[in-house]
């Protein structure tokens, strides 16, 4: 899963025009081993995943989303979304999203943009429709996980535990 999480990575690295969509497509490995597998193994697909796509791709934009935010978030939607209600569960990915990408846009001014001051006046202001993109790509991330669930989970036989 990390592999295949790393060679998502690489394709947002190579054409950076997809590095935002490619961390997306790569937090998929983590949907799958947190569906799948659960315990330990989410959290050591993405973490293997952010170190080897860190040490191995030449663009580190995508390595930043998917580190910061897209990697970890769908653990902690599982989490959020298993444990609280629903308004409640709102509120902390929404809380979550705003640590997550504030994180990436320090880290990102820190270390790739040396003109830091232009990035974060662009992020303030982009601050409502990133949320507003948010709520959005989380209702898309459900739907999918949803069909996975329902649709495919029992196609793959070899999966399903006896």
């Amino acid at each position: 899963m990390a592999a295949l999480g790393v060679v998502f990575l690489t394709f947002g690295s190579l054409v950076e025009v997809l590095d935002l969509s490619m961390a997306a497509i790569a937090s998929l490995t983590v949907v799958f081993a947190v569906v799948e597998l659960r315990g330990k193994y989410p959290v050591l697909v993405y973490f293997v995943t952010s170190l080897l796509a860190f040490l191995l791709l030449p663009s580190k934009t995508p390595v930043l989303f998917y580190a910061c935010f897209l990697g970890y978030y769908p653990m902690l939607k599982a989490l959020f979304e298993g444990r609280f209600s629903a308004p409640v569960a709102w509120l902390l990915k929404f809380l979550c999203f705003f640590v997550g990408t504030s994180l990436t846009v320090g880290l990102g001014v820190a270390i790739l943009f040396p003109q830091g001051l232009v990035w974060q006046a662009r992020y303030l202001v982009l601050l409502l429709p990133l949320a507003f993109v948010f709520w959005i790509y989380d209702l898309a991330f459900t739907r999918l996980i949803t069909f996975y669930v329902v649709r495919l989970r029992h196609r793959f036989r070899f999966l399903n535990k006896p």
